[in-house]
């Protein structure tokens, strides 16, 4: 897996064993975030909430992009070693908290510009994450119908029945 853009373009990551994650396909991540940038402009000065960190990869995509800062939520210790091991790569240190992301969530004080959230598919944390969270626009990976109430739909995209919709 690479990233797809920015200042870290081509530099090659290491991914989790998949029966621990399903990295989200490069083809994906670059819609996300061309998305993103039609909606908010510039990314510098931003701040990108990852929910479920997995490989790390939409933090890393996020700060090759230009955001100014990335936290990452990641519950699986063999999936927080390859998250640090990614940043470390790139010299960077992982803003990282460890823990059940719904937990996590539910202590947050702050507002981010994105939040990203791709849980497990056909789990029942989409809502109780989106009942958590606080961000200017949400980003919303997965393949059921979710709840999303209380929150303006702003687009959907389907890549290959991956449903990506962006929140506010």
């Amino acid at each position: 897996m690479i990233i797809t853009a920015g200042k870290y373009k081509g530099r090659k990551l290491a991914v989790p064993d998949e029966s621990i994650t399903r990295p989200t396909l490069s083809k994906v991540r670059m819609g996300v975030f061309n998305t993103l940038y039609s909606m908010i402009g510039d990314f510098e000065g931003k701040t990108f909430l990852d929910v479920f960190g997995g490989s790390g990869v939409m933090g890393l995509e996020a700060l090759s992009r230009g955001f100014f800062s990335v936290k990452v939520f990641e519950k699986n210790p063999k999936a927080v070693e390859v998250i640090k091991k990614n940043y470390n790569q790139l010299g960077l240190k992982p803003d990282l908290q460890v823990g059940d992301s719904e937990r996590l969530a539910k202590k947050l004080d702050e507002c981010f510009d994105v939040v990203y959230i791709d849980p497990p598919y056909m789990s029942d944390l989409y809502e109780k994450i989106l009942e958590s969270v606080n961000g200017r626009i949400i980003v919303v990976e997965g393949i059921k119908d979710i709840d999303f109430r209380g929150y303006e739909l702003i687009k959907t995209k389907n890549y290959g029945g991956k449903m990506v919709s962006f929140l506010r």
